[in-house]
């Protein structure tokens, strides 16, 4: 099998759901990432584009954005809903197929708009349809009622389940939004971030976030203690694309990797407890490479809710100064089928500014999954 190699990416700047992004579809922003992406890299020359949506338009939205972009009609496309995962799932697909042989240059990421998503509504032959059916926003993950905060409930479940205090969240929440305000005046993150769309800068980020600040937050659940605005990401709108490529392709070629994807592991956890997979989608990644975490240099999750953050610290508290480098979700927002990517990217980066070997990325998603992806430096 064929080495896969990363090129390079870039994201959109993250936006707040109904501000900057709000009359942009999800195909435009995508289009618009990779239009930006083909100014820097041969595009037009990629064997197929893969791209992670989860609440758009369906209909292999992917292939929609691509041709938005302007890219060859003959260049096929892939759409993947894994929900939060999803553009993870899509580089691990391409990372697939340029090991397997079937691919040497593979475009993969995703893109969302929260703010344009579709309204959906029971046909009359479902039998949840009744004559007071309203719309609504929100897939069914697990079997049994559909419930619209399904996911709060879990993330509230969880920090019951494992006795996570609201010390420990405030702390973490504080530390995302302080590690992005950072990240974005020291401009760590530019080369990877591109204005589009009218938007050049990271909605999410609050600089005045404090202590005096959550505390005021109410429960966002009726019947809940602490899930609250602050250590639940927002739904966001934004993309993220990456380029990669098969050793052969290198050579062939005569490019310059940024890094080497060496290995990517899903697993299933419990669908009512989702936060929980993306801790034990690392550790089994860690395990099926033969790796240990002593040799990583830094680590990515991406913070739907500051409860995982928590669990990491739990699991491995000495990499809690390389983890989420540059904050996370909880500042910058989560574009679900974007996220994955927007991960991948950050760890790319934070691997190259401390010149770490080794580096891992997970996502956590609805219905309990856990994708997870290792990175070496090359």
């Amino acid at each position: 099998m064929d080495n896969v190699y990363v090129l390079g990416g870039l994201r959109s700047y993250i936006g707040i759901k109904n501000s900057a992004y709000r009359h942009v579809p999800a195909e435009q922003l995508g289009a618009a990432v990779l239009r930006e992406l083909a100014g820097k890299y041969p595009l037009h020359k990629a064997d197929m584009i893969i791209g992670g949506n989860s609440v758009g338009c369906g209909g292999n939205i992917t292939r929609l954005a691509a041709l938005e972009a302007g890219l060859p009609s003959s260049i096929p496309s892939l759409t993947i809903d894994q929900q939060c995962a999803s553009s993870l799932a899509a580089i691990t697909t391409a990372a697939a197929m340029i090991e397997s042989g079937l691919a040497g240059l593979v475009i993969a990421g995703g893109f969302e708009s929260t703010s344009t998503q579709p309204l959906r509504m029971h046909h009359p032959n479902h039998p949840d349809f009744t004559k007071d059916s309203r719309p609504y926003t929100t897939a069914r993950f697990i079997p049994g009622p559909q419930y619209e905060d399904i996911m709060l409930q879990g993330a509230e479940r969880t920090i019951c389940h494992h006795h996570v205090q609201k010390e420990e969240l405030d702390s973490w929440t504080l530390i995302s939004h302080q590690r992005a305000l950072r990240a974005r005046e020291d401009g760590v993150l530019k080369d990877v971030v591109c204005p589009v769309c009218g938007l050049d800068m990271d909605e999410g980020i609050r600089p005045r976030m404090s202590q005096k600040l959550i505390d005021r937050l109410p429960p966002v659940l009726k019947d809940g203690r602490y899930l609250n605005a602050a250590n639940a990401c927002s739904m966001n709108d934004g993309a993220a694309f990456i380029l990669l490529c098969s050793g052969q392709y290198l050579k062939d070629h005569g490019l310059t990797p940024r890094c080497r994807l060496s290995g990517a592991f899903s697993t299933g956890a419990d669908p009512l407890m989702s936060p929980v997979s993306a801790v034990a989608s690392i550790q089994q990644l860690l395990e099926r490479t033969h790796t240990s975490m002593d040799e990583i240099g830094c680590v990515e999750c991406n913070e739907a809710f500051a409860v995982i953050d928590v669990l990491f610290q739990r699991a491995y508290p000495d990499k809690c100064s390389r983890y989420n480098m540059f904050g996370g979700a909880l500042a910058y927002g989560h574009p679900y089928g974007a996220s994955g990517a927007i991960i991948f990217l950050h760890l790319m980066k934070a691997m190259e500014l401390t010149g770490s070997r080794k580096g891992i990325c997970s996502v956590a998603a609805a219905g309990g999954i856990g994708t997870a992806v290792l990175l070496r430096s090359v």
